[in-house]
C-alpha cells in the first residue's frame, strides 16, 4: 500500500487560476497530487504538503475540516521569496469511517515522509490530528519534544473521556511506552487553565509559557522552538482580532506577525521534522483573513526552512572549530555547566550530564537549545531553568 491511497488528489486546474498568473507565485513551484498527473515525484522534494479533512473530534468547532482549500487558495498566490523551494502538496486526507481510520492514514503518511527525510506540513482539521502525527515517530521508535502554540494545554479534565482537541495531550502521556520527552507550550492564558494542569506540567518538568511572559521577549521563544521535533499550532492562540476563524477565538492572543515570526523561528530549526497548522474555520472567518494569515505563515515556514545553518552541536561537532566552547562553574553545584555557540549562526546550546546508560537513548536530548541570557544567568551563579528540568529528566 503507498501513502497515494490515503490521499485525495487535487483538481490542478482549480488551483491554479488566473489569479496565479505570475511566474514566481508560490502555486508554480509547487509539484501537486493532481487528477490529471497523478502522484507527484518525491525525490525531489524537501516539504509535502497534506490537507485533512476531519473536524469529528472537535466538537464545538465544527468546520474546521475545510481549512485546507482555504488556506492553498492563498498560499498558492504569494511569491516565493528568493529560495527555490522543492515541496510538494499530496492532497487532502479525507475523513474516515471513523476517526481512527483518518489517525491512521495520517499517520502513515507521516512515518513515510519522516523516513524519506520530507518535512510534512499539516493543515487540518482539528488539533486533535497532533496525536496522529507522534504516533508516526512512535512507529519509527524516535523519542521527541512537542512544541505547541496554544492558549490552553489541551489535557483534559474527565477520566475515560474519548480524545478530541481538548485532551489530545493526555492521551499521548498515557501511551505506553511512551516517546515523548518533552512538552512545551507557549502562550497559555492563565484564565483558560486550571492551576491543577500548571502544577502537572511542573511536576512533569514540562516548559510552559504565559502569553504575556512571551509576547514580552519573542526572540526567546527561538531556542524553545529550536529544541522541537514536532510543532503543533492551534489558530486560537492569535487574538481573534487578527484570526477570527476558531470558535474559541479569544481578544487575547498573538498578533498575526508574532504568529508569523514563531512560525519562522520553527522553520529556522535543524531539529523540526514536521509542523502542523490546526483548528482554522472558515465558518467564523472575516473575509478569509485567517486563511490568509495561516498561508502566510506557511510561507515563513518555508522561507524558515530555507535558511537553516545545519549547526546543530551533535556529539561528532560540538568540539569541533565551529563551535566556541564555554564552561561554567556553579558554587555549591557540582556539575560544571558546558556551553556551546556556533560561529554560524550565533546560537548557544548548554549540555546537559546523562548518565552514560541513557546517553544512546537520549543523544537529540542532552544538548539543550539555549540563550545568551541563560549563559549570563549561570556566569550569575543561577541555574538556568531550562538545564534544571532536562537534568532531573537523567536523574
Amino acid at each position: 500500500m503507498h501513502i497515494s491511497d490515503f490521499l485525495q488528489p487535487l483538481d490542478k486546474k482549480e488551483i491554479l487560476s488566473d489569479s496565479i498568473r505570475h511566474p514566481l507565485a508560490m502555486g508554480r513551484f509547487i509539484a501537486i497530487n493532481d487528477i490529471e498527473n497523478g502522484f507527484p515525484n518525491l525525490d525531489e522534494a524537501d516539504l509535502a504538503i497534506i490537507g485533512v479533512e476531519d473536524d469529528r473530534h472537535a466538537p464545538g468547532n465544527e468546520g474546521c475540516a475545510l481549512a485546507p482549500a482555504y488556506v492553498r487558495k492563498y498560499l498558492y498566490r504569494l511569491f516565493r521569496g528568493p529560495h527555490t523551494p522543492r515541496i510538494a502538496d499530496l492532497g487532502n486526507i479525507r475523513a474516515g469511517e471513523s476517526v481512527s481510520d483518518t489517525y491512521f492514514a495520517l499517520k502513515t503518511a507521516i512515518t513515510y515522509l519522516l523516513e524519506k527525510n520530507i518535512t510534512p506540513v499539516i493543515i487540518g482539521g482539528g488539533q486533535d490530528l497532533t496525536y496522529a502525527n507522534y504516533q508516526a515517530y512512535e512507529s519509527l521508535g524516535q523519542i521527541i519534544n512537542i512544541v505547541s502554540i496554544d492558549s490552553r494545554f489541551d489535557i483534559g479534565m474527565q477520566k475515560d473521556e474519548p480524545i478530541n482537541h481538548q485532551n489530545y495531550l493526555s492521551t499521548i502521556l498515557t501511551r505506553k511506552p511512551n516517546y515523548l520527552f518533552n512538552y512545551t507550550n507557549i502562550g497559555y492564558q492563565t484564565y483558560f487553565v486550571d492551576q491543577d494542569a500548571i502544577e502537572l506540567m511542573e511536576k512533569l518538568y514540562f516548559d510552559v509559557y504565559r502569553l504575556g511572559m512571551v509576547r514580552g521577549q519573542l526572540e526567546q521563544v527561538e531556542p524553545i522552538v529550536r529544541n522541537a521535533d514536532l510543532v503543533s499550532f492551534d489558530v486560537s492562540s492569535i487574538r481573534q482580532s487578527d484570526a477570527p476563524a476558531n470558535m474559541q477565538a479569544s481578544p487575547n492572543g498573538f498578533y498575526g506577525e508574532e504568529a508569523c515570526q514563531i512560525v519562522r523561528y520553527a522553520g529556522l530549526s535543524d531539529k523540526v521534522s514536521s509542523i502542523g497548522f490546526y483548528e482554522l474555520n472558515p465558518a467564523f472567518d472575516n473575509g478569509e483573513q485567517t486563511a490568509h494569515l495561516v498561508a502566510q505563515m506557511i510561507w515563513y515556514f518555508i522561507d524558515g526552512y530555507y535558511n537553516r545553518k545545519h549547526d546543530f552541536p551533535d556529539k561528532h561537532l560540538k568540539d569541533s572549530a565551529d563551535y566556541i566552547k564555554y564552561v561554567v562553574s556553579i558554587r555549591e553545584f557540582q556539575n560544571k555547566i558546558h556551553f556551546y555557540k556556533s560561529k554560524k549562526s550565533d546560537r548557544w546550546w548548554m549540555e546537559v550530564p546523562c548518565p552514560p546508560k541513557l546517553r544512546s537513548k537520549y543523544e537529540r536530548h542532552f544538548l539543550v537549545p539555549c540563550s545568551y541570557s541563560d549563559y549570563q544567568e549561570a556566569c550569575q551563579n543561577e541555574i538556568p531553568d531550562k538545564w534544571w528540568q532536562v537534568y532531573q529528566k537523567f536523574v
